[in-house]
């Protein structure tokens, strides 16, 4: 079983370049705690950002890996350099349809 979260972000204005230079710096960190990056796409034209992760195991484990990743020293380093550039956001969780 897998697990997969999607993630939306709306952007201030005139922002994705600095988040998108950001963005490959978490990655690496969040594969550390068993996390896996599906797909991200940046839609320039309406500043927003979609991403998506899955990780082994039903909700209740994705929520338990997702605490110890969020309470990370690692975490929190990469997030030392975060751009602060999300106006909205939308996190769920998906499951396929076909």
């Amino acid at each position: 079983m897998e697990t997969v979260q999607l993630r939306r972000y709306q952007l201030e204005p005139g922002r994705m370049a600095d988040f998108l230079a950001w963005f490959p710096t978490l990655t690496p960190v969040r594969e550390q705690y068993g996390f896996r990056l599906l797909f991200a796409l940046a839609d320039h034209e309406h500043e927003t950002f979609t991403w998506a992760v899955a990780h082994d195991g039903d909700e209740a484990e994705f929520r338990r890996v997702e605490a110890g990743y969020n309470a990370s020293p690692e975490r929190a380093r990469v997030f030392e350099t975060f751009p602060a550039c999300i106006a909205t956001m939308e996190i769920g969780f998906a499951t396929p349809v076909t």
